[in-house]
């Protein structure tokens, strides 16, 4: 098991800069609860933890994580739907002024929705989650359907951030949040490479760096 003897040796770490030299974080967040300034959904990439990307503290950050940062559009058909109930937990229950949809450079599941088929590998899961992004992969496969695959994923990690963000208007209390100038939501997009953010400007639909 010495594959995890990093973890365990950071936890140790982490247990005495925030339990034993620095305690008063967590007493306060225990006493007080959680009340993170935004929800960030983010990609599980092993690469892209928002807690080191933006080098919050807990408590600053409530992080919702799967695969290619999606957000789905609001269904209410009574089943069980993992980003769409944080989503409600953190606007409905946490209050968070801010939800930030954070996409990145290299993303594998972005990568599985442009090549289409897997060479003989099957995605049970993957495949249906990824078709979330199907306006996204259209626009891309219009307007650039010449490009290098590598070049196609990048516009479409950037393109689902957009289809994101439509999504999350679906949801009738985030709508009502934004109308009532109590909720802004924010397109991110991280550079694995070149270790750049970036921003997506709300009007004309680019990203510019932080």
């Amino acid at each position: 098991m010495k594959e995890l003897d990093k973890l365990k040796t950071g936890f140790r770490q982490f247990r005495k800069y925030y339990f034993e030299d620095n305690p008063e974080l967590y007493r306060q967040l225990t006493e007080k609860g959680q009340s993170p300034k935004a929800i960030i959904i983010a990609c599980c990439d092993s690469r892209v933890h928002p807690a080191h990307v933006m080098d919050t503290d807990p408590g600053d950050i409530f992080v919702v994580r799967n695969v290619a940062n999606l957000v789905p559009a609001f269904v209410d058909d009574g089943k069980t739907h993992g980003t769409s109930a944080a989503i409600e937990f953190a606007v409905k229950h946490l209050k968070v002024p801010h939800i930030i949809v954070m996409g990145h450079s290299q993303c594998g599941g972005i990568r599985a929705l442009m090549e289409g088929e897997h060479f003989g590998r099957k995605h049970n899961f993957i495949d249906p989650w990824m078709a979330i992004m199907a306006p996204a992969k259209d626009s891309v496969d219009r307007l650039h359907g010449n490009a290098p695959l590598d070049e196609r994923c990048e516009f479409c990690e950037r393109a689902a951030i957009s289809v994101s963000l439509d999504n999350l208007m679906t949801f009738p209390f985030v709508r009502r949040g934004v109308e009532n100038g109590e909720l802004q939501l924010h397109g991110w997009y991280f550079d694995i490479k070149n270790g750049i953010l970036f921003e997506r400007h709300p009007v004309e639909d680019n990203f510019i760096p932080i």
